[in-house]
């Protein structure tokens, strides 16, 4: 069976340790690497240019896209840990020009076709996990030792600080970023800085937006919407037609308004 392979990996200008074990029914692309004693499963779809290194553990129905990068021990595609999972087929898809590093890991989903979703660009540091049905956008940072639980939401760019635990069902918004050390029970939305356990909002995450090219002018829109949000009076619903009505500037409005609508547990306060 690996003789097999190996002929197949030439084809493919691939690199494959001897001592991995790779199933002849996995899709490998071109100008793989796979390191000392990795083990890529039967079902695996391993996108082009990817480097898996040693000991790492990709299997289940997983679909990776290019340039992935997986460090020492990082574990993929497992089943995930939930005591409802009976063994049905479910899926982890992964985007390109993702980083895995050590020990981190991420669960297919739950349920019948249930499905982990993390998209592309995305920084997993050591030790992160991401539980079954999650879904992760692009350019999602996770630092050391972040556990999200089943079915959590992390949009476009935000970033999750280390050692953080995210309840089962949170959404944490586009640009939003949370400090280390915090607990995540409710809702983190767009563009705000949040930290803490419990959880508390300390204003909108100006560096991070900063250094994603939002203007001054931009900014200054999304302050304002916070102070509508977190500094008056007014409840969510209030907030919404506030918002909806206001002199705000799209896209940033619409994806407040689009997050505000969404929670389904409620905002953080």
């Amino acid at each position: 069976m690996q003789d097999r392979f190996r002929i197949r990996s030439v084809e493919i200008e691939s690199e494959i340790h001897p001592t991995a074990v790779v199933s002849p029914w996995a899709k490998i692309g071109r100008r793989v690497k796979i390191g000392p004693y990795s083990v890529i499963g039967e079902h695996v779809e391993l996108g082009d240019e990817c480097v898996v290194g040693t000991n790492v553990l990709i299997e289940g129905h997983t679909v990776i896209g290019k340039n992935n990068v997986f460090y020492h021990g990082a574990s993929v595609g497992t089943e995930p840990q939930d005591l409802k999972y009976q063994g049905q087929t479910t899926y982890l898809e992964i985007g390109d020009e993702n980083t895995f590093r050590e020990f981190s890991t991420a669960n297919c989903g739950t349920g019948d076709g249930g499905r982990t979703i993390i998209g592309s660009r995305c920084f997993l540091m050591a030790y992160a996990h991401v539980a079954h049905d999650c879904t992760l956008g692009d350019g999602v940072i996770l630092a050391n030792s972040v556990n999200l639980a089943g079915h959590v939401r992390i949009d476009d760019h935000a970033t999750i600080g280390g050692v953080t635990p995210v309840h089962q069902f949170v959404s944490v918004g586009k640009y939003a970023f949370v400090g280390g050390g915090s607990r995540i029970e409710k809702d983190i939305p767009p563009f705000i800085k949040a930290a803490g356990n419990p959880t508390r909002v300390y204003g909108i995450n100006s560096i991070g937006l900063e250094r994603h090219g939002f203007s001054p002018e931009r900014r200054a829109m999304i302050k304002r919407m916070f102070n509508v949000l977190y500094r008056s009076d007014l409840n969510v619903s209030q907030v919404l037609d506030h918002l909806k009505n206001g002199d705000y500037s799209d896209p940033e409005r619409r994806i407040l308004v689009d997050f505000l609508e969404s929670s389904e547990r409620g905002i953080t306060k």
